[in-house]
């Protein structure tokens, strides 16, 4: 093989170092966009399924799952109130007071209960601003909160979820609710 000054490169076949170059470099670009684009999406897909961040991490998977906690008794007003509510820091501390009260957490849960600072929570759980949706009757019903909600015991993060009209009149249809939109909800 004879290199020759005016050939830069080229050899006798005709080949060239240059394409054999470009050739590798476009298919190292191509790779780490490929594997780029897919660990993009994969964390995108991952975070969309798992819900915005809570300023105080909270586990439904541990304190619903794993250690049983009814969704009741953080969530006392789901049976006398029009909205189930977010429970008070408080409510956290009467366990957390006794529980991993050092963990980083459960402090900052302690700094929103002396200062009378709430916790500001991210809504999760979405209606339309006219609908006046009532726990109460469905609770009496005997509905349990998963038909809804989903298994939220199986989740760190809740993700976030937007109720239609078309879930609930499904719901009303197949249980025999009122479909009277003045009567059953838009009230």
């Amino acid at each position: 093989m004879q290199w020759g000054v005016g050939n830069l490169g080229r050899r006798r076949d005709g080949s060239t170092r240059g394409r054999i170059r470009a050739g590798a470099v476009l298919l190292v670009l191509a790779f780490l966009a490929v594997t780029g684009l897919f660990g993009y999406g994969f964390r995108f897909l991952t975070y969309q399924s798992l819900g915005p961040e809570q300023p105080i991490p909270f586990s439904h998977r541990l304190h619903a799952g794993v250690k049983g906690i009814h969704c009741r008794f953080c969530h006392p007003f789901v049976e006398r109130s029009a909205r189930a509510g977010i429970p008070e820091v408080g409510k956290c501390l009467y366990c957390h007071n006794y529980i991993i009260r050092q963990h980083p957490q459960i402090l900052k849960e302690h700094r929103y209960y002396d200062t009378g600072e709430p916790v500001p929570w991210k809504r999760l759980f979405i209606t339309a601003d006219h609908v006046q949706f009532r726990h109460q009757p469905h609770i009496l019903r005997g509905f349990d909160c998963t038909e809804c909600h989903g298994p939220v015991q199986t989740f760190d993060r809740l993700p976030h979820h937007q109720f239609r009209m078309g879930f609930c009149i499904q719901c009303h249809r197949k249980n025999n609710g009122p479909l009277s939109c003045w009567l059953a909800c838009h009230n």
